[in-house]
């Protein structure tokens, strides 16, 4: 039997799909988010990528489950949790506690945002060189004033990984106010972009998120995944140019 937020998602849930080689994702529950209302239905997504070395970097972690973690430890040695922006820390802690080994590295606020949800050493994500798999993957930053997001580049694969940056809710999976809301915001699928909300945090930094947009440009990208919403397989480059377009010119 199918539960209503099944529709809203992305199943089989808390399960390691294939994206590229070396590269997965997990498409995690239904949470609900808006501040303070209304609260809005999100699909989440977890990417994992594996080094040369069989480290694991697990991007927003989705919750863990007992036979996730088992899927896990087949693949890799989990090591880098990452926070990504000051919204994608929830299930941090749980990872942690499953892999004490694992280092937490957190973008700007997450601790603060997070309190004592965060309650174990951690490392900072607010610089875009000087990491341990700096050669497998590339940092930028896209700083905001309410928040800043570290994105990745898996160069081998060709690969963006992003979390807030571009969402893309399919029209199908959302009742009428959540599709108005987000055709209002400019992150209807298949035109998926920034909400016109955080649009407005960065536009004291105009200039920085301009660079770290043409910086993702230039990585010539063949697919994005999301955190929320349907993610690009494919001309990547292109949808970055599309939906950063109000920004670009």
């Amino acid at each position: 039997m199918h539960s209503h937020d099944d529709q809203k998602t992305y199943p089989p849930l808390d399960t390691l799909k294939v994206v590229a080689e070396n590269v997965w994702v997990v498409d995690g529950p239904l949470i609900w988010f808006g501040v303070p209302w209304p609260k809005m239905p999100f699909p989440t997504r977890m990417t994992i990528v594996r080094l040369a070395d069989g480290a694991l970097f697990i991007h927003s972690p989705t919750r863990l489950t007992p036979a996730l973690k088992t899927a896990i430890v087949a693949i890799g040695e989990p090591r880098w949790l990452i926070a990504p922006n000051r919204i994608h820390y929830w299930w941090i802690p749980e990872w942690k506690s499953g892999f004490p080994g694992d280092e937490a590295y957190l973008a700007p606020r997450v601790k603060e945002q997070a309190g004592r949800r965060i309650d174990f050493p951690f490392l900072p994500l607010d610089r875009e060189q000087g990491y341990p798999w700096d050669r497998d993957i590339a940092t930028v930053l896209v700083p905001g004033s309410y928040m800043t997001e570290a994105d990745f580049f898996h160069r081998p694969s060709r690969t963006l990984i992003v979390a807030d940056l571009i969402e893309n809710f399919e029209p199908t999976k959302n009742g009428v106010f959540m599709r108005l809301l987000a055709r209002i915001g400019g992150c209807l699928d298949p035109h998926g972009g920034m909400p016109r909300d955080l649009r407005a945090t960065f536009s004291k930094q105009k200039s920085q998120f301009r660079h770290a947009v043409e910086t993702m440009i230039g990585w010539d990208p063949e697919r994005i995944i999301l955190a929320h919403g349907r993610w690009y397989e494919t001309d990547g480059a292109s949808e970055l140019k599309r939906a950063f377009r109000w920004l670009l010119t």
